[in-house]
């Protein structure tokens, strides 16, 4: 269901260009002679290059392969990786997709081309920093799910693709940590008019930070994310948790990279797949009862601590942003009462279309309102111009704390990046008296970073890297409890301990990478299959 979105421009230069690596042709299979001709032919070139760099379907669909999410449709192929049934010749989902790079590549290798009067040299520079900014991204994404992987920084031919020996994990992160490191100084901070939406250096500071947390490089991460909570930037936390996300409220204060779309021509339309059936909605992204379950008490609390939590009336007094990020029973939304529990509802609980766990996410459609008639939508879900928020400021706060946590360098400085955090929704600050060693801390960021980033893409990285999914992830996935939900007021009688049983999923240490495709190992004799597949 998943749809390959190209900008006009690439379509045309890049049309030789086959999504499969090891079946690529040549990108400077197009006449370099016709096309380096000026700063805006490799600007063109540039923007091509931008075209799926990462996709909002990955936002909003990742989740799925964790403890947070379930995904209904087999043939969408999350739950065959999420159930631990993936193969190689069938391994639910493919990222094993090299188009950027190569794309990329292409873009370095001729941008010289360009005579030196023809373009100015600043831009030009910034502009080899954004490929090589994209080209970075691409291989962090591919290493990290499928470790050893092919490298290569320049064009090449489909002969030599196809006999490109693996290079080790630990060597592209090294190598993507240098060029990000390489090209920050390159970055503007921030930009303008047509511009906006360009990588920015803080983009690429908050990537560098990101991949240093998920490798273990504490001090380092520790230094980036220090240099991003000064100036010359100014990044801070939206006000309203629950508005951030809504289309008028792009690129925000808060947001540091994101994926931009633009309405008919290259319009994004995975939210369809968020709402809910008695919207027009496909429910393919459904909020597991782990995750309702992981949101404090307003106490600040777990509901396993707080004697008050009451499991009759399970969604009162929690974390508000369990209410700005899932549509839950007894929700208000739309100017409803949503019901899931009642058979007669269309969005009745195994319902064609509707949620199979009786929660749906929230964030990015807050308000479907938003999308009639405006700049984003006319009314069709299927085709906004939404963006999709890649790297936030929370996550770099979150990023800091942990980094201190796991150096032992534990000091005020977390708690105030924690609180930050936690105090934007009017949650109790954590304190030393609560959360007094590394231990306590170390269950606290995590659980934030689980709560706050929640249906944002990043807990399947969360969980593969602090390897806990051999935990988290075995057995039954349930959803919300039976029990009825009076529509006149949202008032709810719920039956405790009758959470639905959705589905039994097993998950073992070979999962933690995915399977190479079996198609890319029939092409390249040379590559070797991940352990276990």
């Amino acid at each position: 269901m998943k749809k390959t979105i190209i900008f006009l421009f690439a379509a045309a230069v890049f049309s030789g260009c086959k999504k499969d690596f090891l079946n690529t042709t040549p990108l400077d299979a197009y006449s370099n002679a016709t096309l380096w001709k000026s700063q805006t032919d490799a600007l063109a070139a540039l923007n091509g290059c931008y075209s799926g760099w990462e996709y909002g379907d990955n936002v909003i669909y990742d989740d799925c392969l964790t403890d947070n999410a379930y995904d209904q449709f087999p043939w969408e192929g999350y739950e065959t990786f999420a159930s631990g049934l993936a193969t190689a010749s069938n391994p639910g989902i493919n990222k094993y997709d090299y188009a950027t790079i190569q794309k990329c590549n292409w873009f370095l290798d001729n941008i010289g081309n360009v005579p030196a009067e023809k373009i100015d040299a600043a831009i030009k520079e910034r502009m080899k920093a954004e490929a090589r900014f994209l080209r970075a991204y691409r291989y962090f994404i591919l290493s990290q799910d499928y470790g050893d992987v092919p490298f290569v920084e320049h064009s090449i031919t489909p002969t030599e693709a196809n006999s490109i020996k693996q290079t080790s994990k630990a060597t592209i992160t090294g190598y993507v940590l240098s060029e990000l490191a390489a090209i920050a100084p390159s970055l503007p901070v921030s930009y303008s008019g047509s511009d906006i939406g360009r990588i920015t250096r803080g983009a690429a500071l908050a990537l560098k930070a990101r991949i240093e947390l998920f490798n273990g490089k504490y001090t380092d991460c520790i230094a980036t994310t220090r240099q991003l909570m000064q100036a010359p930037f100014s990044y801070s936390l939206y006000p309203n948790y629950a508005e951030m996300f809504r289309p008028q409220n792009a690129g925000n204060q808060e947001v540091i990279l994101d994926v931009q779309y633009l309405l008919n021509t290259n319009s994004a339309w995975v939210l369809i797949a968020l709402a809910p059936n008695s919207f027009g909605g496909w429910s393919s992204v459904a909020p597991a009862q782990s995750l309702v379950d992981a949101y404090e008490t307003i106490n600040g609390k777990t509901i396993q601590n707080d004697p008050t939590y009451d499991p009759t009336q399970p969604y009162k007094n929690r974390d508000p942003r369990l209410d700005a990020s899932i549509i839950r029973p007894g929700s208000l939304y739309m100017n409803a009462y949503f019901d899931p529990l009642s058979q007669s509802s269309s969005d009745a609980r195994g319902g064609n279309n509707a949620s199979p766990t009786g929660y749906n996410f929230k964030k990015y459609i807050q308000n479907l309102d938003d999308f009639k008639g405006t700049s984003y939508g006319a009314g069709d879900i299927s085709n906004t111009g939404q963006t999709f928020i890649a790297i936030r400021y929370a996550e770099i706060l979150l990023t800091y704390a942990e980094a201190k946590i796991e150096a032992n360098e534990i000091d005020q400085s977390v708690y105030n990046a924690i609180n930050a955090v936690r105090s934007r929704v009017g949650m109790p600050p954590a304190t030393v008296a609560v959360y007094p060693d590394q231990v306590s801390l170390r269950a606290l960021v995590r659980r934030e970073r689980r709560v706050e980033l929640a249906g944002e893409g990043l807990r399947w990285y969360d969980i593969q890297r602090w390897k806990i999914a051999t935990t988290v992830i075995p057995g039954n996935v349930y959803g919300c409890p039976d029990g009825t939900v009076n529509t006149s007021n949202g008032i709810l009688s719920l039956k405790p301990n009758t959470n639905v049983n959705i589905g039994s999923r097993t998950f073992t240490g070979k999962n933690y990478l995915f399977p190479i495709p079996q198609k890319e190992m029939d092409v390249n004799k040379n590559l070797k299959q991940n352990e276990g597949y």
